[in-house]
């Protein structure tokens, strides 16, 4: 099957992961390419980051007993991996072989912010914006080698770091006004060092200045999960489906409906491309299009948090491909 439009058309590559006999993931919440086109599964299963090559050959997997739960994984220029662990409230660096560097935050004890995991709502409970970290969600490098963490389900910041993790600056509060957040849940530093974040439960996308200066905002997202920057200024964004009558998790009415998908869109934010069907069975659909990737090639994977989103609705499959590769032709 051939998804997309103009010159952004892929081919669904079905099929495409093969995993060891026994070997499920369940939710796949990011992936990641590295330079030698190796893929880097993040997921929920006993085995955290399987690691597979260009064709979806299993290559190996580490991380096993180290994390909590797994949210998302980034990659640096220098080829450093960049985990997050939102349960625990904290951020580790590995080699592209899993040995352990870093750790930035202190294992088991969140920010203080008045958060309350209680349920799909839990966000209206964050009173205000806490230090690092309150169950943390990505990790992006900027071109000077800081780094910027959306801090996230139990938080509304972003932490700007060194590259050796010492704080520098955090901004954000809970809310839906200008440099407000509600679920900030991505982060993505652009090469002219204007930070981009997936404000996911406001329906929006923020840019901001490396200090956290507000410069804008683009509004034509719906739940915008993740997001990914290529080389030539082409903005990926995997958004997540809005359902009308349900709440959003900071608890107020959602009032339309639309399917999970992946979206191509210039640096104003101009609509490019996109593809996703109410079915998230179809192989142009998708249940929760949770993380995204583009490697050298063009090509773009996709990481869905399928059994936690199907699950909830009475529909999920062991079989669900929560991995998908679009091919680009």
């Amino acid at each position: 099957m051939i998804v997309g439009s103009g010159k952004f058309r892929y081919e669904v590559a079905e099929g495409w992961e093969k995993l060891p006999k026994g070997w499920r993931h369940g939710d796949v919440t990011n992936v990641v390419t590295d330079s030698q086109d190796r893929v880097y599964v993040f997921n929920r299963s006993e085995h955290p980051v399987i690691v597979l090559d260009r064709d979806g050959h299993f290559l190996g997997s580490w991380g096993e007993g180290v994390f909590t739960r797994a949210h998302a994984i980034s990659i640096t220029r220098g080829g450093f991996m960049y985990c997050t662990d939102d349960k625990d409230h904290t951020v580790r660096k590995f080699t592209t072989d899993g040995k352990l560097l870093q750790t930035i935050g202190t294992r088991g004890k969140p920010s203080d912010t008045g958060y309350v995991d209680a349920g799909p709502t839990s966000l209206a409970s964050i009173k205000r914006g806490g230090g690092p970290f309150n169950r943390p969600t990505r990790v992006a490098e900027a071109p000077n080698g800081d780094l910027y963490i959306s801090d996230g389900y139990g938080n509304a910041q972003v932490h700007r770091f060194t590259a050796a993790g010492e704080l520098i600056k955090s901004w954000g509060e809970p809310g839906d006004r200008p440099g407000q957040f509600n679920l900030p849940h991505s982060v993505w530093v652009h090469t002219d060092g204007r930070v981009f974040v997936c404000d996911r439960e406001n329906d929006r996308i923020q840019i901001f200045g490396p200090s956290g200066d507000y410069l804008g905002v683009w509004t034509n997202v719906a739940r915008p999960a993740d997001l990914y920057i290529d080389r030539e200024n082409h903005v990926y964004v995997g958004e997540l489906e809005l359902k009308a009558g349900d709440l959003t998790m900071a608890g107020r009415p959602i009032t339309r409906t639309c399917p999970s998908q992946v979206s191509i869109r210039d640096l104003e934010g101009n609509l490019l491309a996109s593809w996703g069907v109410p079915d998230p069975f179809a192989p142009n659909g998708f249940a929760s299009a949770h993380g995204l990737w583009v490697d050298l090639h063009g090509d773009i994977y996709v990481g869905e948090v399928a059994e936690t989103a199907l699950s909830r609705v009475g529909k999920y499959r062991s079989d669900f491909p929560s991995l998908k590769k679009f091919v680009r032709i």
